[in-house]
């Protein structure tokens, strides 16, 4: 054989394997230290297992401590890198969606569908954000303020008043639904209201399930319970479809829920702006990611008026002076919320040390370098955005409880308070949940005095915060 030949096919064949070999092994050197763990599982269980413990904090701190700010493990059966710290956040919210793309843990998705704005990135993404934010931007929510008391004052007369005890995260959850229910679904007090409570429960409960779709396990029902889920809100969306045709789409009837808003959005040559499976989707995300984390906060305040009287003196100082401006029987209006700047300050001082909602994650779409590792195509990036919260580095003395931190515009570096997002991920619905908690604050205020029953009032994750006990509370009405 001509031994120029050979050469050649050497060149061509052996010379390229070899460079593969060579750069794999440089690649692989360059992976982020960590544990695989178990197969399949991986880490899960562990994680898991700190969440439902409360140790979340604890798993994160020594997963750092060992391995340092970026490192892998395997997460829910998907290679995942877990990074941590300021820059980290700050990379996530800024970094260009080619690299990095939204995607949830394959339980989330299957529950809440592939449509919706936490599965989405790129123009997709653009485009359902500003169709949310036109239902929930501040001068549409203006006109819901005082439907949003309305709501928790038929709550208080059904369920508070004429108690002596109360579970108040149970409560809060079943109020913060009423009021989603009618403001996202146009749903009014009923039996498909108490129907959809229920399936939307058991999907919250399988949200950080393992993805095992066997009979009698969590996430099984977690399926079943969003599957008619979406059958209900497909027949609410038929019925507003039908309802906007007979009004001839008025900006009256456009905006008297969710749903309704976003059937009547169209682009510039009047061809619909969301499809009916994107409208589902963000109807459910948007249902489950508000009620629930309003709840939480709402709860986690009335603990926090009941241990802190010096909060409490504050508080109710600024609610009775705004409660003596009104007329009786008088609603809440936008500027009066405007006056309860020191309410909202303590609540996002609260949302700082107990954020609802404690890891997020991303998916890879092209092999990226961060702190001199390579992060592959295909794998999920999960982080802890909330851990910078408790860094004394941005807050000093960060498990001290101080509301005036936040009379600052900038109380911290950038991206280290993120309760509510960073960057474009910015969360559409907070100011959504600042009327929510607002109103429902300034209404218990009013109307009640309360003390903890209990000493021990420790909570879960599960994934969200939850009381052990409910949180509950020995009430009073207050004298008029």
């Amino acid at each position: 054989m001509n031994p120029g030949y050979i050469f050649t096919l050497f060149l061509l064949i052996v010379l390229p394997l070899l460079y593969l070999l060579i750069s794999t092994k440089k690649i692989y050197k360059k992976l982020p230290p960590g544990s695989w763990g178990l197969p399949f599982f991986g880490q899960s269980l562990s994680f898991l297992h700190a969440m439902r413990t409360n140790t979340a904090e604890n798993w994160v701190q020594e997963r750092v401590r060992k391995y340092g700010p970026v490192s892998k493990f395997n997460f829910l059966g998907t290679p995942t890198v877990f990074l941590h710290g300021q820059a980290a956040n700050k990379f996530i919210y800024t970094c260009d969606c080619n690299t990095l793309a939204n995607q949830q843990p394959t339980s989330i998705r299957r529950l809440m569908g592939e449509r919706n704005i936490t599965e989405l990135s790129g123009i997709d993404h653009k485009r359902v954000r500003g169709a949310l934010v036109s239902f929930l931007k501040p001068e549409v929510l203006k006109q819901y303020v005082g439907r949003m008391e309305e709501e928790v004052k038929r709550h208080m007369e059904m369920h508070w008043h004429g108690k002596e005890e109360v579970q108040a995260m149970p409560l809060m959850k079943s109020l913060t639904f009423n009021i989603m229910s009618s403001l996202i679904f146009g749903l009014e007090q009923g039996a498909r209201r108490e129907a959809l409570v229920e399936h939307f429960q058991h999907i919250v409960n399988g949200v950080l399930s393992m993805p095992v779709n066997i009979p009698f396990t969590r996430f099984n029902r977690s399926l079943r319970a969003s599957a008619k889920a979406r059958v209900m809100v497909r027949e609410l969306l038929r019925e507003k479809r039908e309802t906007l045709k007979q009004q001839h789409i008025s900006d009256a009837s456009a905006n008297q829920d969710l749903i309704s808003c976003l059937l009547s959005l169209r682009n510039e040559d009047d061809s619909i702006l969301l499809s009916d499976e994107e409208i589902i989707d963000n109807a459910i995300i948007v249902m489950v990611a508000g009620h629930d984390t309003s709840s939480i906060l709402i709860t986690f305040m009335i603990k926090l008026l009941a241990d802190d009287p010096s909060v409490y003196a504050t508080i109710i100082q600024e609610h009775e002076e705004i409660a003596k401006s009104k007329a009786s029987g008088e609603l809440l209006t936008w500027e009066d919320l405007a006056k309860m700047k020191y309410t909202w300050r303590a609540a996002m001082e609260t949302l700082r040390i107990i954020p609802p909602v404690f890891c997020s994650f991303r998916k890879v779409l092209k092999d990226f370098e961060y702190e001199g590792y390579i992060i592959p195509k295909g794998w999920q990036v999960m982080w802890a955005a909330c851990m910078t919260h408790m860094d004394e580095q941005n807050f000093p003395d960060p498990s001290k409880f101080d509301a005036t931190r936040f009379e600052k515009q900038s109380p911290s570096p950038p991206f280290s308070f993120v309760a509510f997002g960073g960057g474009s991920r910015m969360c559409p619905g907070n100011e959504f949940a600042r009327i929510e908690t607002l109103v429902t604050l300034h209404y218990l205020l009013s109307k009640f005095t309360w003390k903890l029953s209990c000493r021990n009032n420790s909570f879960f994750r599960d994934p969200m915060p939850a009381f052990n006990d409910g949180l509950s509370i020995q009430i009073k009405p207050k004298k008029l």
